[in-house]
């Protein structure tokens, strides 16, 4: 069978839109009074709540809505916004004819024409993405909780046989707080449902245990978002600075302090750097140590594990001072943002 061209139609034409609403069945199209009363029902409207027209032109479209929603009035609500400001969007879950629930989005608009006065609806059914949006919270919180208790065994496992080897106290506390730097890193990615963090949040939280040094410590930076690996990285590098400042740096003496920075930077093909710096003053002249510490072997071995990143480690007789390199961009973000790259490579 040959297709004939289609022929020009007007967009105004009645006969459009009654096929739009005839075939638009994922969608409910009905038309109201200003009090809510149904006064047309699209056959989208019919599949989607189960309501034939014939049984609910006439009826408050509050049916449509639970009871909890009813008593809160949620559905005077729309009705009052939408005749003030010409529309009103809702997402909620409705009720359909046998009693169960879908979720939709819908718009409701104020019709002036002179011939046409009314209220119109347009929902679309959005059950599907929202059962299985439900269903990865309740996964991801399902995860959160084993992480979690996992993280305190962990701990609870390493308090108890570190003391019974009689390993010194100091020892045992310099892992309880690496463990406890780790689990408020994972904290702060639970809150973000592990989409990654914000740096000033991690520089806060890894700061806490530290709070009587607030005065001391400073910091300042662009907003910046961090991939679930590098929030935990740079939580641990931060605790590992911090720690040696007390212990070693500048926070060891009445007028040390500490100065953090970072900066944002993109690159010619589009990839997004951080330069991070830890900078100490007023603390006891620094020399050069004999061996790598823990926290010195943990900054070079994280960092250059992230994408090219990597920290320098400069021992200036003024104060310690930390520089850390971070690619936010992958190697195939950077391609693709590349335009000068040669598709071919």
């Amino acid at each position: 069978m040959t297709l004939q061209p289609p022929r020009r139609i007007d967009i105004r034409d009645n006969r459009l839109a009654a096929a739009i609403i005839e075939h638009a069945v994922e969608y409910a199209i009905l038309t109201m009074e200003f009090d809510g009363t149904i006064t047309s029902w699209s056959p989208g409207a019919e599949r989607m709540t189960g309501y034939a027209e014939a049984e609910i032109v006439g009826s408050n479209f509050s049916l449509l809505f639970t009871p909890s929603d009813r008593s809160a009035g949620e559905d005077k609500i729309e009705l009052a916004t939408t005749l003030r400001d010409g529309r009103a969007e809702d997402s909620r879950w409705h009720v359909s004819k046998n009693g169960g629930r879908f979720w939709a989005n819908g718009m409701t608009m104020l019709m002036r024409d002179p011939d046409l006065t009314c209220l119109l609806k347009v929902m679309r059914d959005e059950t599907p993405a929202k059962r299985a949006d439900e269903q990865r919270v309740l996964l991801l919180n399902e995860l959160n909780h084993r992480i979690n208790n996992t993280l305190a065994t962990v701990q609870s496992i390493a308090e108890q046989t570190l003391r019974g080897r009689e390993v010194s106290s100091e020892t045992r506390g310099d892992l309880a707080g690496r463990l406890l730097t780790l689990s408020e890193a994972h904290r702060v990615l639970v809150d973000e449902n592990w989409a990654g963090a914000d740096l000033h949040t991690i520089v806060r939280k890894a700061l806490a245990p530290h709070a009587g040094e607030e005065s001391r410590i400073v910091f300042d930076g662009p907003d910046v978002r961090l991939s679930p690996p590098q929030a935990v990285s740079m939580a641990l590098a931060l605790h590992e600075l911090a720690t040696n400042a007390l212990k070693y740096g500048s926070l060891t003496t009445p007028d040390g302090s500490v100065r953090i920075d970072w900066n944002l930077a993109h690159d010619g093909a589009g990839g997004r750097h951080l330069t991070f710096l830890w900078e100490e003053h007023g603390g006891p002249a620094v020399a050069i140590p004999t061996r790598r510490g823990f926290g010195t072997r943990l900054l070079a071995r994280t960092f250059a594990e992230e994408n090219g990143g990597r920290a320098e480690v400069q021992y200036n007789p003024s104060g310690l001072r930390c520089l850390i390199h971070l690619p936010l961009s992958t190697r195939e973000e950077a391609l693709v943002l590349d335009l000068s790259a040669d598709p071919g490579q």
